[in-house]
């Protein structure tokens, strides 16, 4: 098979597509023929090293796949040769044609939901409804701040904010990325590019402040965003796409908020009830076309260096893709 290899640790355009032996999926896994990988934000850091999870080179890239299935394991069952599939690896062996998928980690794909559209959905979707239901509690009605709004992760919280019932307010660092989330429901938007966040979003919410922060950048804009939340207001720490922000503490006693964490990664491997259900809720979202996840790129595996580069220099709108 053919498949993306980083043989060390450095920039995206050092990797390289390699013929590779086909993976023998093991007792307990489905061996999937990869349709579609999801190129997401850690697969940036991973490659550079910059990741809280390590795989030593020679890998594979790429932790969420879709397609079909080729072959099942002995131990396997309720899944059959052929059928429509998107599934979680963990971390690595996504970008190739072929990839050994943990029966646990796959699901059935409906026939009217793409494998684009399909794969990240756990990545993106899945920690933001992890985030916004079960971290943040947001509430029909209550105000909703997104900052990265443009990106895979941000345009699934405008998305699944609007779903819940929530006045979404996305910022983002230009227009073209703020028209997407208009396109995708935003009520409001702010430019941080040109904007003072803080006060823009004070005034959006006719000094009040936001009920939750959804925080996919960190740097500079958590501090002003914080700034911005309304009192006993939720912030969900999500990522770090501008950098690890210092926060100055006494915020959250004066705005008697909380700061809270979102780590989807981790919380699949503890709960795995939590984490079927967040994957079965967000497969009937869209499948009944609630959800319409957005796919910007489609690149090849030989493209692969260039669609983790729009990531990396933050370029990329909605979702990315490689179609092997």
């Amino acid at each position: 098979m053919r498949a993306v290899v980083c043989n060390e640790f450095g920039p995206p355009e050092n990797l390289v597509v390699e013929e590779l032996p086909d993976p023998t999926p093991g007792s307990k896994e489905l061996l999937v023929e990869v349709k579609a990988a999801a190129v997401t934000f850690p697969d940036t850091l991973m490659i550079e090293d910059k990741y809280q999870f390590k795989a030593p080179p020679p890998y594979v890239p790429g932790g969420e796949v879709a397609g079909l299935v080729a072959a099942v394991g002995d131990e396997v069952s309720g899944f059959s040769i052929g059928d429509r599939v998107v599934g979680g690896l963990g971390t690595t062996g996504g970008f190739a044609e072929l990839a050994a998928v943990p029966a646990a980690a796959a699901r059935i794909l409906p026939d009217n939901v793409g494998f684009g559209e399909s794969t990240g959905l756990n990545y993106a979707y899945g920690t933001t409804l992890y985030g916004l239901k079960h971290r943040g509690e947001l509430a029909e009605g209550e105000t909703l701040l997104i900052l990265g709004a443009g990106g895979n992760v941000g345009l699934s919280a405008v998305e699944l904010g609007k779903l819940m019932g929530a006045r979404v307010i996305a910022a983002a660092s230009s227009e073209e990325k703020l028209d997407l989330c208009r396109e995708r429901g935003a009520d409001e938007t702010i430019n941080y590019a040109t904007e003072n966040l803080k006060d823009r979003a004070k005034e959006l919410t006719d000094g009040k402040g936001v009920d939750v922060i959804y925080d996919c950048v960190g740097g500079d804009y958590a501090e002003s965003a914080l700034r911005a939340i309304g009192w006993a207001g939720r912030f969900l720490v999500v990522g770090f796409t501008a950098g690890i922000p210092s926060i100055p503490l006494n915020l959250t006693l004066l705005k008697s908020c909380q700061i809270v964490g979102v780590f989807y990664g981790a919380m699949t491997a503890r709960d795995p009830a939590l984490r079927d259900a967040i994957s079965a809720e967000l497969i009937e979202l869209t499948s009944s076309g609630k959800l319409k996840p957005h796919v910007s790129e489609r690149y090849p595996l030989d493209r692969a260096g260039e669609a983790l580069r729009a990531l990396m220099d933050r370029k990329a709108l909605g979702k990315v893709v490689l179609e092997p």
